[in-house]
């Protein structure tokens, strides 16, 4: 409770191919993640190369995509902080590494001009890794984790959206649903001059609310958010939740946007 957490991630994806011909293309990308916790420093780290095709249906306003992960993860502590009670006892080793894989599934439907969808699922830890420090327990691995989740964008004024997202994990007996809505303003959609500002609300059922605000500028999106904790640790914590900043930056190679309730529905 005393030491927070503390996570870094990143992730970068470029298009191997595209035909605008059959609506289709192959993507690549990379995913990395660290994090850390408490006095030990408990933490995790994940390397993923992921590869996704995507296919067009009818007009192409329609579009269903798959992808695939491949990865090593390492899970470990630090026995620094450690105070052994009998000096005779150790550890055998602190730190497991092991091999991961994922997939998952996602549509697209651009319904109008105004508005679109994306639902998605997807499953890690395919394979359930043994993540046991001993390689004796049996019920140590890594259990699969299936997550679904849906948003849109709906451009209810001219310069004006809202953006509603819902998800929802689950892990062996663990769930998770997070919730929220932002709303977004267009000031300006030409391609070198492109600005716009967004605010919202998210909701960790049970556990934390969050508020966001995100600047969009040209090809870059910069975000801020503060994560309270609600949940019965309250009382421990004071509420004090999480800063979290994000920064992405967009490649394009004519800096086109298309006046859309999505910029680039296909990557």
């Amino acid at each position: 409770m005393s030491t927070p957490f503390q996570t870094f991630s990143a992730t970068a994806e470029v298009a191997f191919s595209r035909s605008q011909r059959n609506r289709n293309g192959l993507n690549g990308g990379l995913w990395v993640s660290n994090d850390r916790a408490g006095t030990l420093g408990y933490g995790s780290s994940t390397a993923s190369a992921i590869v996704s095709y995507f296919q067009g249906l009818g007009d192409g306003s329609n579009i269903v995509s798959v992808g695939f992960e491949a990865g090593v993860g390492q899970v470990g502590f630090s026995t620094d902080g450690i105070y052994m009670t009998d000096g005779t006892e150790s550890f055998n080793r602190t730190k497991v590494i092991y091999p991961a894989f994922g997939a998952g599934v996602a549509w697209y439907s651009q319904v109008s001009d105004v508005l679109y969808t994306k639902l998605g699922a997807s499953v890690r830890n395919i394979n359930e890794p043994d993540i046991s420090y001993t390689g004796m327990s049996a019920d140590t691995r890594l259990s699969r984790r299936f997550n679904i989740y849906g948003r849109a964008e709906w451009r209810f004024v001219d310069d004006w959206g809202l953006l509603p997202v819902v998800g929802y994990q689950r892990q062996r007996n663990f769930n998770e649903l997070v919730y929220g809505c932002d709303v977004r303003w267009y000031v300006n959609e030409r391609p070198h001059e492109y600005l716009a500002f967004s605010a919202g609300i998210i909701g960790r059922h049970g556990d934390a609310a969050a508020i966001d605000l995100a600047v969009l500028w040209r090809q870059w999106t910069f975000a801020f958010c503060y994560d309270a904790n609600i949940s019965r640790l309250a009382t421990a914590s004071h509420t004090i939740g999480a800063f979290e900043v994000g920064i992405v930056y967009m490649l394009t190679k004519d800096n086109k946007r298309q006046r859309k309730a999505i910029q680039c529905p296909i990557f």
